[in-house]
């Protein structure tokens, strides 16, 4: 159905793409692997027109393709899902779902709102999503917006459908159910491009996988059959090492954080919670379970009607980020790094030292400390391995998965006591998330940093943390204490846990 041919492209120092050439049938699933900055995303942007490509071409049914922007995608039949979340704020979830098809609700210059709020609710019913469309999309959570994107596209009814790590915020619950929809699209003879770092994911949705390294094709392989190894190595050009964590030390005589009966209306109800010194705490739930909200509450993005938060046995008083940060020496690695986590127009240098400013300020001067600026960004991009041309690179320009490490990076750089990392692997590839995981535990394990672990992943959160509580209905409904201790498997962790969800 769609056919790339010896495609191209470069941007300033990098060559994204080298000499592509893939095929994509009706009613396949074909995955699209490789690392941080493989060319994935760009390949998809080419496809779509975001991005016109330097050489090479494309076939649509046999015939020549050449897509001039996003609304040219669209009317072409090809949908596309981005990695990073696209949504005009301002505007409804009903808005955000038929942006594209707004014209086709417009009678004698005025909208027809309930008629689009009702297409709108069938599109939401197919990915689960149980909210009122006319509520202002920017008050929602990453991964609710995440699903109003697959929802728009699907309203579509694209013969090409083009997913770009679209399960990044969500539980394996409701990544389930997009693939449901996804193998139904599949039998109609929808062609399927799924881009994901999630192996689990790719082989049990997938068909053919493709992986590209370097912005090159290295090859494609039916998934039936092959082993993970030999994928990884196809991805990375050489054999993965495995590494294992051990046991951790959590020192329960020291009481870093205690969270009694916060309450703040949808956000969080009664939630009571103990983080010890040299703990990893994770937090699993649903889409809008409570997790997040807990997580601005607890820094002073949002404020609680009541309730008390101590921060090693004294009663803490945080109005904003920056009391989190300055007075209390917690940080926070927001789920959303391309609204709040990142200045996207200003350098990796500057990303990486913001939350250090206040330390390396002159006194008297009120400049930064460029020398020391510049060694605490480059400390963070030796450690995360951050693929940039240089410390004055528009973060911008960098891959989504490089993005995520920028936007963990500046919170390491901080020392912060305590930190909450929400959805710290979305969009990087198996190496980063390895390199990501092992800080991690070297931040609690080797350092005695209070960490508290917010993720959709749960192969993650089980081999990080060392108790879970679970979330729903922004409460707290389970704990499973001492998983380490009790040497509990994956899969019982997983079927209490999913008890505690249904």
């Amino acid at each position: 159905m769609l056919k790339l041919q010896s495609i191209s492209k470069r941007f300033p120092g990098v060559r994204a793409l080298d000499d592509v050439s893939l095929s994509f049938q009706p009613g396949q699933i074909h995955a699209l692997v490789g690392e941080n900055g493989a060319g994935k995303s760009t390949l998809l942007k080419i496809i779509t027109g975001i991005y016109q490509p330097d050489a090479g071409r494309m076939l649509f049914d046999g015939a020549p393709l050449r897509v001039r922007n996003c609304r040219d995608c669209l009317d072409r039949g090809i949908g596309l899902v981005h990695q990073e979340i696209q949504v005009v704020a301002e505007a409804s979830v009903a808005e955000n779902i038929m942006l594209d098809k707004l014209d086709g609700f417009s009678r004698w210059g005025r909208l027809d709102w309930p008629r689009l709020d009702d297409q709108a609710r069938a599109a939401m019913a197919r990915v689960g999503l149980d909210i009122d469309p006319q509520m202002s999309i920017g008050d929602l959570s990453a991964a609710h917006k995440q699903l109003v994107q697959i929802a728009r596209v699907l309203s579509a009814e694209a013969r090409v459908l083009l997913l770009d790590e679209p399960t990044s915020s969500l539980t394996e619950h409701e990544a389930a159910r997009l693939f449901g929809i996804l193998r139904q699209l599949q039998e109609a003879g929808v062609a399927i491009v799924f881009v994901s770092h999630k192996f689990d994911e790719v082989y049990q949705i997938g068909d053919q996988v493709s992986v590209l390294r370097d912005g090159r094709h290295v090859g494609t392989r039916e998934l039936a059959g092959l082993p993970r190894a030999e994928l990884i190595e196809m991805m990375i050009g050489r054999r993965a090492e495995t590494a294992s964590f051990g046991m951790p030390a959590v020192d329960r005589t020291r009481e870093v954080l205690k969270v009694e009966g916060l309450y703040a209306p949808g956000r969080a109800h009664e939630v009571s919670l103990s983080l010890y010194a040299g703990e990893i705490l994770g937090l699993y739930g649903l889409v809008g379970a409570g997790r997040t909200e807990l997580a601005r509450l607890l820094v002073g993005a949002d404020q609680a009607e009541r309730g008390a938060v101590y921060i090693h046995g004294t009663k803490a008083r945080i109005g904003s980020v920056a009391d989190s940060l300055y007075k209390y020496s917690m940080g926070y690695v927001t789920e959303n790094r391309k609204e709040e986590g990142l200045l996207l127009e200003s350098a990796v240098r500057t990303n990486l030292g913001i939350t250090i400013w206040e330390r390396i300020v002159g006194k008297f001067t009120r400049r930064i400390d460029n020398r020391a600026e510049t060694q605490a960004a480059q400390a963070m991009i030796a450690a995360l391995d951050i693929r940039t041309t240089g410390l004055e690179q528009e973060v911008n320009h960098l891959s989504g998965g490089n993005q995520q490490k920028v936007s963990l990076g500046k919170w390491l750089a901080a020392g912060c006591d305590i930190l909450i990392v929400d959805e710290p692997t979305v969009g990087v590839d198996i190496q980063a998330k390895a390199q990501i995981h092992r800080l991690l535990w070297d931040l609690a394990a080797k350092e005695g940093k209070a960490i508290i672990l917010i993720s959709s992943d749960m192969p993650e959160i089980i081999g990080l943390a060392g108790r879970i509580l679970v979330f729903k209905d922004k409460q707290i409904v389970h704990e499973i204490a001492e998983i380490h201790e009790q040497g509990l498997s994956y899969d019982e962790i997983s079927r209490r846990i999913g008890l505690h969800l249904n």
